[in-house]
Order: structure tokens, then C-alpha cells, then sequence
């Protein structure tokens, strides 16, 4: 990743197609260490494409991709009445309630300490 990320930052820097010498001093300049191999494997699949192009292409073939949890279980109430229906909604409460105090614990450590 560090080595595309180079890349992005030379092409938005200016430079539309850049070297391995120039990822290297931008991977340097922040104390990263340069994999030869990668950034060559890079430059080669790259070479004489468009980025914003491969990054469309990429995003397309990303979106087919499922992210995310399973799906959400939900009862449905029954033809005998709503009072299974009842429990499951008190249930639903409860566990929206457990998930806020569980978010609104930092466990003692701040993004800002």
C-alpha cells in the first residue's frame, strides 16, 4: 500500500508517469523502507495507463464486492397475534441500549492524550 500510495502522491504532485527513484525519495522522505520488487511490479502494471481511468475501473470492481455484516434477523409477527411480537421488540430496545454505553466507552484512552 505504501508504494501506491507513493505513486498517488507523485502523480498528484505533478509528475504523470514517475520512477522508481522518485518513489523511493517519497517513501524515503517519511522513513519508509523501499521494496525494489513492488515498486517495479507497480510500475509495470501501470505503465501507459491513466490513473484516474485505473481508479475507475478499480471502484467498479470494488462495488461487486459485498462489505459489511450479515444481515439483520428480523421477527415477524405471527397469525395468532402480537404478543410474540412484544418481546421481541422489547428485546430489539434492549440491545440498542447495550451497543450506546459500549460506543460511549473509550476504554481510558482518548484520540487527543
Amino acid at each position: 500500500m505504501k508504494v501506491i500510495a507513493a505513486y498517488l502522491l507523485a502523480v498528484l504532485g505533478g509528475n504523470p508517469s514517475p520512477s522508481a527513484d522518485d518513489l523511493k525519495a517519497i517513501l524515503g522522505s517519511v522513513g519508509a523502507e523501499a521494496d525494489d520488487d513492488r515498486i517495479e511490479l507497480l510500475l509495470s502494471e501501470v505503465k501507459g495507463k491513466d490513473i484516474t481511468e485505473l481508479i475507475a475501473s478499480g471502484r467498479e470492481k470494488l462495488a461487486s464486492v459485498p462489505s459489511g455484516g450479515g444481515a439483520v434477523a428480523v421477527a415477524a409477527p405471527t397469525a395468532g397475534g402480537g404478543a410474540a411480537a412484544a418481546p421481541a421488540a422489547e428485546a430489539k430496545k434492549e440491545e440498542k441500549v447495550e451497543e450506546k454505553e459500549e460506543s460511549d466507552d473509550d476504554m481510558g484512552f482518548s484520540l487527543f492524550d
